[in-house]
């Protein structure tokens, strides 16, 4: 299992912004995460409608990070775009295996998900400066 490039670049964009502690425009950033222009400015969108970046419009304009460093995790950033974080499917509330009580291996499911759920919310973006 794996999460996709789009969570990949998300972490990497967070990462750029806090490094560089500093606004910055979509074209630099696009370049030194190595990610299109077109694909970072979704992804962006996504950290901008989720409170983790702030965009600013005009001359001036450009993103930086919302938020202190040690309030963003990476659970933070994947939670965004990749949504709560399940290894089975059978821990997703609209889905229906057709038995009546869940199975034995849910619960085992739903506590190795929580288990790298709280790993992931450990580690802050402060921790990588």
């Amino acid at each position: 299992m794996r999460f996709t490039m789009e969570t990949d670049y998300a972490i990497r964009i967070v990462y750029c912004l806090a490094k560089s502690a500093k606004r910055m425009d979509a074209k630099t950033i696009a370049e030194q995460c190595a990610v299109t222009l077109r694909f970072s400015l979704k992804i962006l969108r996504k950290l901008v409608a989720a409170g983790i970046v702030r965009s600013y419009k005009g001359t001036q304009g450009g993103y930086e990070i919302a938020r202190p460093l040690d309030e963003i995790s990476l659970y933070d950033v994947i939670r965004t775009l990749e949504g709560e974080y399940h290894i089975s499917r059978c821990q997703d509330e609209d889905y229906n295996c057709g038995r009546r009580e869940p199975c034995k291996f849910r619960k085992v499911f739903c506590e190795i998900s929580r288990d790298v759920q709280t790993k992931l919310e450990s580690y802050k973006f402060s921790d990588f400066m």
